[in-house]
């Protein structure tokens, strides 16, 4: 595994995903650094180098192998890796993108980073057009990006997709499309090898692709650390319980309760689905029910992804309604669309909720104002599961964290004193 350059590993952010990209690459070339100076004084102490001469002699290796004369920089100092690669994109009045590569990937991995709901003003066209995109305009600039990474030559390509764009559109219910698997399907005519996302609304959607590997990271780990901070793990302080919002999200909970040792239990809902909710203060929920107990106890719910919100907040006040002291919500994606954020405000000051845990996934700078709203950041899980992915390592404890988790549980402190201690 080469620890500086060159490497082999290049990254494309188009302009949606520009923001997490620029994090993960801090994760990366952190993780590169440190990595080279382990291996320095481990091989420097076994082959009587200094490690002054060791690194000459990694940068002489590196210019020996290199098709150019030689690389830019020392050549008795560490030579971090550029990574990001220089890329102009072009967005036309009649709405078209266009994605020029600025210097040559053939032969290279490249991972082309997009963030499909990044709603933010993002500055088009070197910032003369200013504009907030649609998700139709992120997953098009997408494929127009991968076309160009293609014929460019690259030798795979892996797509860093935190949101799975049109994941709710999974299953087949009459005559309607499945627009996941669509999309899907284009990746891998075009080329794509692997898809790296965060909490897949549905594992149906692995079945839709033949070739292609998806790799669905769990930000578990990230939200029950901000969690810890909060409330007491351990039960000794806080009495805890794991709500499940609804059905669907019965077994993302389940494995919070499991992990956490706590009682689970859920939200039953009736709907009237020839309701279409528009916004968070419309819901097509009829009725509610809850299976458990969660009077005088700190609930807490998790759910992958926040739209409109208008079903967690009905959620949230029934739980209130029930007897909860606090209610505490995690979701893996929140989107927080329309007046979401505002709805969410007026609950905050009603007290139907205490803290809602997200992550850096999805960038919202309005949410990061908010005082109930704590971001959690998974760049640095995603820059582990690529620098694994691009040198052929395993990625299974990455992907299943139980062990870090019940670390994490038995670690907590029993009170405010001892946590302030530590």
């Amino acid at each position: 595994m080469p620890y500086c350059e060159p490497t082999s590993l290049g990254i494309v952010a188009c302009p949606g995903g520009e923001a997490f990209a620029d994090e993960v690459i801090t994760h990366l070339k952190h993780m590169y650094k440190h990595r080279f100076t382990l291996k320095n004084d481990v091989i420097s102490k076994r082959y009587e180098l200094t490690k002054e001469e060791l690194v000459q002699r990694i940068n002489l290796a590196n210019d020996l192998q290199t098709s150019d004369l030689c690389f830019k920089g020392s050549t008795d100092k560490y030579r971090q890796p550029k990574l990001k690669i220089d890329t102009k994109f072009t967005y036309f009045a009649n709405g078209e993108f266009k994605a020029e590569l600025n210097e040559t990937i053939r032969g290279m991995d490249i991972y082309v980073f997009q963030d499909v709901e990044n709603h933010e003003v993002l500055p088009l066209n070197g910032g003369k057009n200013p504009k907030a995109l649609s998700v139709n305009d992120h997953v098009i600039s997408l494929l127009v990006t991968i076309d160009a990474v293609r014929q460019a030559g690259a030798r795979s390509i892996t797509l860093v997709l935190p949101v799975y764009p049109y994941s709710r559109q999974h299953k087949k219910k009459g005559r309607e499309g499945l627009t996941a698997s669509l999309l899907g399907h284009i990746y891998e005519m075009q080329g794509v090898n692997r898809i790296i996302t965060l909490d897949l609304h549905s594992r149906e959607i692995v079945n839709a692709f033949s070739k292609l590997n998806l790799e669905n990271l769990h930000a578990s780990y990230q939200i029950i650390r901000e969690l810890g901070k909060i409330v007491d793990l351990t039960g000794k302080r806080d009495d805890l319980v794991v709500v499940s919002p609804d059905t669907g999200a019965i077994d993302r909970n389940k494995f919070y309760a499991s992990g956490l040792k706590l009682p689970l239990a859920m939200i039953y809902k009736e709907r009237d689905y020839s309701i279409v909710t528009q916004n968070a203060s419309e819901t097509n929920i009829k009725s509610v029910k809850l299976l458990g107990d969660v009077k005088g106890k700190v609930a807490f719910l998790a759910d992958d992804m926040l739209g409109t919100g208008g079903t967690l907040l009905k959620a949230m006040g029934f739980l209130k309604e029930q007897g909860a002291t606090k209610v505490i919500c995690a979701i893996s994606l929140p989107f927080f669309t329309g007046n979401a954020i505002e709805q969410f405000d007026e609950a905050y000051k009603q007290g139907l909720f205490y803290r809602i845990i997200g992550t850096n996934a999805v960038y919202h700078e309005e949410l990061l104002k908010r005082e109930w709203y704590i971001s959690t950041n998974v760049s640095g899980l995603f820059a582990n599961v690529i620098t694994r992915i691009h040198y052929n390592q395993s990625i299974g404890e990455l992907l299943d964290n139980r062990t870090i988790i019940e670390k994490i549980v038995k670690n907590a402190p029993a009170d405010k004193k001892e946590a302030e201690s530590k």
